[in-house]
């Protein structure tokens, strides 16, 4: 039975460091470089479907990149960031924004390797350089369907509206609306409209 493909999009601006990732990325059976951009503002038009956001950080300050994670979190996104920073604190910052997973400059290709498919597997990983050390819970990722229910719920829709408008089940809505609970600790639905507004789902004029 052939592995799972996991679909990649790597931010980074260093011409030679997008081959050698290349190289050794797509040399995997299961990883695959769907497409190389320089910013985050080029990931919205990166066709969707790419599971994993690689965001290489090798010259702007880790409070710069933490709300490039952030952006990208709230959008939906995992991301792993690979870093050039040494503070623990800058690490700090990006896990906080929402980084699944944090590598520093000491990173092998193995180590990476590791680190994205933990990732798409539903994992953490943060590199060998914090081990030991005090790491911060992630907020949780919320998935673009949830981020549909969200947005339909903040804007005073039933379960059973919200299953008409997205074709699917009643129960369906159950299932979604029960997995933002447990991610995100919000039981009622007035929490999870205060948690699409956090997470840019919807905008203040928006929720009832």
């Amino acid at each position: 039975m052939s592995r799972a493909v996991t679909s990649l999009v790597v931010i980074c601006d260093w011409p030679l460091l997008r081959l050698g990732l290349a190289q050794a990325i797509n040399a995997q059976p299961d990883i695959d470089i769907a497409r190389f951009v320089e910013s985050v503002e080029e990931v919205p038009r990166v066709p969707s479907g790419a599971e994993i956001i690689l965001l290489v950080n090798l010259q702007s300050g880790d409070q710069a990149t933490s709300g490039e994670v952030a952006r990208l979190h709230r959008a939906g996104h995992a991301v792993v960031v690979l870093s050039a920073s040494e503070p623990q604190s800058d690490a700090v910052l990006c896990i906080q924004a929402g980084a699944r997973g944090y590598l520093g400059r000491q990173t092998g290709i193995p180590e990476l390797l590791t680190a994205l498919r933990a990732v798409a597997s539903g994992s953490d990983y943060f590199g060998a350089s914090l081990a030991g050390r005090s790491i911060p819970a992630a907020p949780p990722r919320i998935t673009s369907r949830e981020r549909e229910i969200l947005q339909l719920l903040a804007g005073g829709a039933t379960d059973r509206e919200i299953a008409t408008k997205l074709n699917i089940t009643e129960n369906t809505v159950h299932t979604h609306l029960e997995r933002l609970r447990k991610k995100s600790g919000c039981r009622r639905r007035a929490d999870l409209t205060r948690l699409a507004l956090e997470y840019g789902v919807i905008d203040t004029g928006t929720a009832k």
